[in-house]
């Protein structure tokens, strides 16, 4: 090996092959085994999903041939096979543990879309608020400025008007000072004529004469002085009437004014307020903007689901059917059922469990049993016929033996557990079909088969009239009577979410509700909206029941009997001895006569128990049982019926 050339040479290496094709022809188990090489590929079905596994099956064969054929290198070839095998295998578990992520990459997508749907929506809603205060406010500031223009208008008219008046009594006073200097004058020219008179009469006293004109002409300088300390003093004074006419205006137009502004500053703050209020808005708003556009970046489309109808037996039609009104999450569901159905159609036998005690009765088996490949259809009929089987018969045995017998019954003793495996898989594997989730429920006993969650509504209930049952309809008024003389411890808004439940494939425009419509099934035995509300609303019920209970219950350890009838009673005061001796058995499971030695258990383990028994409220809340009854005159339910 030492001495040998490499054989790395690409021209060495074609020239050698060259020479050996021109000298040598291919061994005979050569031929031999591309012969069988090509028949195996030949026969193979490469249509199909696991192709490049059926194709590497006769590569392997002919690679083992070799391995045999040439013993001196077995060892080395088949480590490398092995090697090749151990590699494959690795891979295959690595592609089979990678599988599951992309639903739940689907669904974490799904979830982030809906979140920044909610995020736009409030946003958006938030935004619109603000705009319309914002122009609400705006309009309101216009309008007050417009006010304080036409206030100030009306003061600035008053203060002219005020002008002019003090004008006019100045014309006044000045028409007032020449009347006296022209009476002054005319008295001075009658004095004068006067003593020109005086002067022609000779028997007058000259010196009485000259004695009057001084004491006239004194009395006229003191008059004279009087007159001109009144100009002084009042020159400028108006009458007192009309001074306080105008006192009483301006005080007035001086209150209006500081109205005006201190609105006008209030309304400037709440402006100032509402613009920082815009800009915080503004600034969440781009930053969740910027959330959203990360979120974007980060996140992978919505799938689409209508690739899913050429997968889904039935075509493009039923894959409609199904998917109409359902979430992500109830489309995965969907999916779910129909692979596993898919899968459970493809499957022959059912391993036995074996007749171990916690094995159910009706799958106490041991070796395969037969797979009978039932429809949705026929499992939903068979489960019918069981319940009414069990309701005509009065059975007070459990609902697993009930389900055997009837099953030996029916079918026989040899066929009865291959019914009863084909059912179980099932009711296991639709959980989206209300009948064969409860039947599921009940026999792997998470929920108990004593109770029932609907009042019977009878035709009674529903009208007034003499129709038959294919016809019988009644007016929404009276259908709400009826819900609430069938419920009288639902809400109000429950009471409504029937009432839109009941109208949702109404066949008439009137405001008309079909009694026997809202009881109907489809092929695939799936209920009316009604029957699913009224069925939510029973689970929601006695959730929200259990936790007050719970609540109640938190501040004990281990519940002994008597604390779980004070708690009761705290939550649901009306209700009675009956049904308070049936939640206590559910609870401990133990005959009336045995309560008082009764172990204390955990609350949770007295909730888990109570969860999986017909559990419900005996009474109305306290507040509601407080509130005051109909008024004399007014319609109680038994008067419509």
């Amino acid at each position: 090996l030492q001495n040998s050339q490499p054989c790395c040479d690409p021209e060495k290496r074609r020239y050698g092959s060259e020479q050996a094709s021109l000298t040598i022809a291919k061994p005979r188990y050569l031929e031999q085994m591309e012969s069988y090489l090509r028949e195996e590929l030949q026969s193979l079905d490469l249509t199909k999903d696991n192709a490049q596994e059926l194709k590497l099956q006769p590569y392997r064969e002919i690679f083992e041939f070799f391995i045999e054929a040439f013993k001196t290198y077995k060892p080395l070839l088949s480590a490398i096979k092995n090697e090749y095998e151990i590699t494959l295998d690795a891979q295959r578990e690595k592609i089979r543990a990678l599988e599951p992520l992309k639903s739940m990459f689907a669904t974490v997508s799904d979830k982030c879309t809906q979140k920044i749907s909610a995020f736009k929506k409030e946003e958006n809603a938030k935004i619109k608020t603000l705009m319309k205060e914002k122009l609400y406010l705006l309009k309101l500031i216009d309008k007050m400025k417009e006010e304080k223009d036409s206030l100030q208008a009306q003061v600035n008219k008053l203060q002219k008007n005020v002008s002019e008046e003090y004008l006019h009594y100045r014309n006044e006073c000045d028409a007032r000072k020449l009347l006296l200097a022209d009476l002054n004058e005319m008295r001075s020219q009658q004095l004068e004529m006067t003593l020109h008179q005086t002067q022609d009469i000779k028997s007058e006293d000259i010196v009485k004469l000259t004695l009057a004109l001084k004491i006239a002409r004194r009395d006229l300088t003191k008059a004279q002085v009087e007159l001109n300390t009144m100009k002084a003093d009042y020159g400028d004074v108006v009458p007192r009437r009309d001074f306080e006419s105008q006192e009483k205006k301006y005080s007035d137009l001086c209150q209006q004014t500081a109205t005006l502004q201190k609105d006008f500053d209030q309304l400037q703050k709440e402006y100032d307020t509402l613009l920082e209020v815009h800009g915080e808005t503004v600034e969440e708003r781009n930053r969740f903007y910027n959330e959203l556009q990360q979120v974007l970046r980060s996140s992978t489309p919505r799938p689409d689901w209508a690739k899913c109808a050429g997968v889904v037996p039935g075509g493009v039609d039923r894959w409609r059917f199904l998917v109409e009104g359902k979430t992500s999450n109830q489309l995965v569901d969907l999916l779910l059922e129909e692979m596993g159905a898919a899968v459970l159609r493809e499957q022959d036998v059912f391993p036995g469990l074996g007749k171990g005690d916690k094995v159910p009765v009706y799958l106490r088996y041991e070796g395969q049993v037969k797979n009978r490949k039932l429809n949705k259809k026929t499992v939903v009929n068979i489960l019918k016929d069981l319940w009414k089987e069990r309701i005509s018969a009065h059975q007070q045995s459990s609902l697993p033996e009930f389900f055997l017998s009837y099953l030996q019954k029916r079918y026989g003793d040899a066929s009865a557990f291959e019914m009863a495996y084909s059912i179980y898989e099932s009711i296991k594997l639709y959980r989206s079909n209300h009948v064969m989730s409860l039947s599921y429920d009940i026999l792997t006993g998470k929920v108990s088969s004593s109770g029932t969650c609907m009042t019977p509504l009878n035709a009674r209930q529903w009208s007034m009239g003499d129709q038959s049952c294919e016809e019988l309809s009644t007016p929404i008024s009276h259908g709400n009577l009826a819900l609430r003389a069938a419920f009288p411890l639902k809400s109000n808004e429950h009471i409504q979410e029937l009432i839109e439940a009941s109208k949702c494939k109404a066949e008439s425009t009137e405001d008309l509700i079909f009694y026997t419509a809202l009881f109907n099934e489809d092929a695939e035995g799936n209920t009316e909206p009604f029957v699913v509300k009224v069925w939510n609303q029973y689970v929601t019920e006695k959730q929200d029941y259990l936790r007050e209970l719970q609540n109640e219950l938190a501040h004990v350890i281990e519940v002994k009997v008597d604390d779980l009838k004070t708690a009761l009673y705290a939550i649901d005061p009306t209700i009675d001895n009956l049904t308070m001796d049936k939640h206590i058995y559910l609870a401990y499971q133990v005959p009336k006569e045995e309560l008082e030695q009764a172990v204390p258990l955990p609350v949770e383990t007295i909730i888990e128990k109570l969860l999986a028994g017909d559990i419900r409220r005996a009474g109305p809340l306290p507040e509601e049982a407080s509130r005051p009854t109909p008024e004399e005159g007014e319609p109680r339910d038994h008067d419509y019926y």
